[in-house]
């Protein structure tokens, strides 16, 4: 069930952020691997992205890669929330005085993250090779891949490269995640408890969440903004015959090329992106996801037997 609620919040969020993980991903790729002045700048900020791509693309293509994208959330936001508060339940995140122990949480949250960033991997995968991809070649940046649905994509993936090509890139994700998720969920709890204790609103109010994700949103999108960006280029390179990266042997190669062609403001391109998406996204999701838990919690003290039934079976 703890699985079922966070995917069901990740979904909920994922619907709203994902004209904004269009956005970021145009931005990040934009000048790939190359000096600042030797490349045409399609998109001059996260509005001016979001006007060419409605302009030049059509307003529908601000949501490509919903399918998938959805997927993804449903998968691994439900993994990684659902694990995490099994950790949680089992006293794995908390002090013995049982208020939360943010090395602990971290520990959990990053635990959770790597298992739901290799569950998930297909799909980001596929998302990020749809929302990469322009109508207009005028304004394609990056490598563009001939697939523009999701099925589609995965049977042209499994025909060249076998099973192993749907995991191609898990390696730049997983740094990405264990950051998000080591940040992000506990300073989440560790607000929510703070924001609770003070009793400025009534249990089970919205605010309690939402006054607690926002800061959770801030810290988390200046913490994973370079790995998202390496996270994206990796996925979306080019691969020759073999599945091997055009680009980027690894992750490491990755980030040596883009300091050297691009320098330290290179990890930080869409980052305007990247937060904007990043804060609506952390507050949807963890406001979602607790209310959901409230939710339920109050549907097991209603009805003790029904709730076991669903939780069993």
């Amino acid at each position: 069930m703890e699985l079922v609620l966070g995917g069901v919040a990740a979904v909920g969020a994922g619907f709203f952020s994902n004209p904004l993980e269009v956005v970021k991903i145009r931005m990040q790729l934009q000048g790939e691997l190359q000096a600042k002045g030797n490349y045409s700048v399609h998109y001059k900020n996260v509005f001016h992205a979001a006007y060419t791509i409605g302009a030049k693309d059509g307003l529908v293509a601000l949501q490509k890669g919903l399918v998938p994208a959805l997927w993804y959330q449903w998968v691994m936001n439900g993994t990684r929330l659902g694990l995490y508060h099994l950790g949680s339940e089992m006293g794995l995140t908390r002090n013995k005085d049982g208020h939360t122990n943010v090395l602990r949480s971290a520990l959990v949250a990053s635990a959770a993250g790597i298992v739901a960033g290799v569950v998930g991997s297909p799909l980001f995968l596929v998302k990020t090779q749809l929302q990469s991809r322009a109508n207009d070649t005028s304004i394609a940046v990056g490598q563009q891949h001939k697939h523009t649905r999701m099925m589609p994509a995965f049977g042209e993936i499994y025909r060249k490269f076998g099973v192993l090509g749907f995991w191609r890139g898990t390696t730049g994700s997983l740094p990405r995640l264990v950051v998000a998720s080591a940040v992000q969920i506990p300073t989440f709890e560790k607000t929510l408890e703070f924001v609770k204790s003070k009793h400025i609103f009534k249990e089970g109010s919205f605010m309690n969440p939402f006054c607690a994700s926002m800061i959770a949103g801030l810290f988390v999108s200046f913490a994973m903004a370079p790995f998202d960006l390496m996270s994206t280029r990796f996925y979306n390179q080019g691969v020759d015959a073999n599945g091997k990266g055009l680009l980027y042997k690894n992750l490491m190669d990755c980030g040596v090329k883009i300091y050297k062609k691009e320098g330290p403001r290179g990890f930080f391109k869409g980052w305007t992106a990247n937060y904007f998406r990043l804060g609506p996204h952390t507050l949807l999701s963890l406001v979602f996801w607790e209310q959901l838990r409230y939710s339920y919690h109050e549907y097991e003290l209603e009805h003790p037997k029904l709730a076991r039934f669903s939780l069993h079976g």
